[in-house]
């Protein structure tokens, strides 16, 4: 078994806002990103499931100008936080992939085993 990876701490992501990570290189590379709200964390793959673009185009920028919902930059879709379910945009009706993570009881983030960039699907 892969042991969890550490992303960040809870802390480390203001309320309403998210972080990017990426892993892997090449083919094998995977992005991914975590959005605290309230204290609560959501982890979800990268790629818009409209034509898989990233959802940021400028680093560690995912939400909406009132940080309730996900922004996919390149089309405008909005996905809910808690779900990664879109709710308007092009791809209205799909969901985002989640990750799944760990916190710990000091707020460390981990990535749950195994990680995204070893998965076949990437």
């Amino acid at each position: 078994m892969v042991s969890p990876r550490y992303l960040c701490h809870r802390h480390d992501i203001e309320d309403g806002e998210a972080k990017g990570f990426t892993f892997g290189s090449g083919d094998s590379r995977c992005e991914i990103f975590v959005v605290r709200e309230g204290e609560a964390l959501f982890g979800y793959v990268n790629s818009c499931p409209h034509i898989g673009t990233p959802l940021d185009w400028v680093p560690d920028q995912f939400m909406s100008a009132d940080g309730s919902y996900i922004l996919c930059a390149t089309h405008g879709a909005l996905f809910e936080v808690e779900t990664g379910h879109c709710i308007s945009g092009p791809c209205a009706g799909s969901n985002l992939k989640p990750v799944a993570l760990r916190v710990d009881d000091e707020g460390a983030v981990h990535l749950s085993a195994p990680d995204p960039a070893d998965s076949e699907a990437h």
